[in-house]
């Protein structure tokens, strides 16, 4: 039987992370979570709890002491689900950014069309972004034409959060070598199992900005993605 989770790293997210829970828990094929929680002061990890007992053996919390970033909450969550044998692993935002519905579709990319790993993507075609504003838009847009100008990726949303990744894929690349904890992370991972000649597949998705919550966007993680890709053409993987 194929095992899948989705890691969903958590912050302040006291308005979504139930509605997230059941939302993934009805989904018509069996995918687990693992919160990974930063410590939020607004009571998040609580209610995960709850959930915990609602859902025995299929949501779990991963508790770390503070905000460390992005890219270090899923290396976490990929070593604890290759500890805990899952075939498949997910990464995606708490927020409803990312359709949960997708899920399945993303699953489907890697174990029916052959892809190691499945990107959820806003710019390949068929993928659309909704209610954010222009200049968002094209900064984002733009960043992953930069990004694929230097690298050679040949990947549309090169800084894309919502992913499937087979586990030999994460056994292969050195997690403790990943040097980037924001968008560079994205970037870098994508990266990483390119160079290792695994097969990426993008599967169109529609991004929708999130309703409740603050977002983590800052004008540090941008400049980490600008500069970081100059540095990740070096780097050994």
């Amino acid at each position: 039987m194929t095992r899948a989770i989705v890691i969903i790293p958590t912050y302040n997210e006291k308005e979504n992370v139930e509605r997230m829970a059941q939302a993934v828990m009805a989904l018509p094929v069996s995918i687990d979570i693992l919160f990974v929680d930063d410590n939020s002061p607004d009571g998040t990890a609580s209610i995960i709890r709850d959930l915990m007992t609602q859902f025995p053996n299929r949501i779990f919390l991963e508790e770390r002491q503070g905000k460390m970033g992005l890219g270090t909450a899923y290396i976490h969550g990929f070593k604890w689900s290759l500890n805990h044998n899952y075939d498949y692993i997910f990464e995606m935002d708490c927020d409803f950014s990312h359709n949960p519905l997708d899920l399945p579709r993303l699953l489907e990319a890697c174990t029916v069309k052959g892809a190691d790993v499945s990107i959820g993507s806003r710019y390949t075609k068929g993928g659309k972004v909704q209610n954010w504003p222009l200049g968002r838009i094209l900064m984002s847009y733009f960043a992953s034409v930069y990004v694929r100008m230097i690298l050679f990726i040949g990947i549309s949303d090169t800084t894309a959060g919502f992913m499937c990744y087979s586990s030999k894929v994460l056994k292969a690349i050195d997690l403790d070598n990943i040097h980037f904890k924001g968008y560079a992370f994205q970037i870098e991972m994508k990266y990483a199992a390119k160079k290792k000649g695994f097969k990426l597949i993008e599967v169109p998705i529609t991004f929708i900005d999130r309703q409740f919550g603050e977002s983590k966007m800052s004008s540090s993680i941008f400049k980490e993605a600008f500069f970081g890709v100059w540095k990740m053409r070096n780097l050994k993987v």
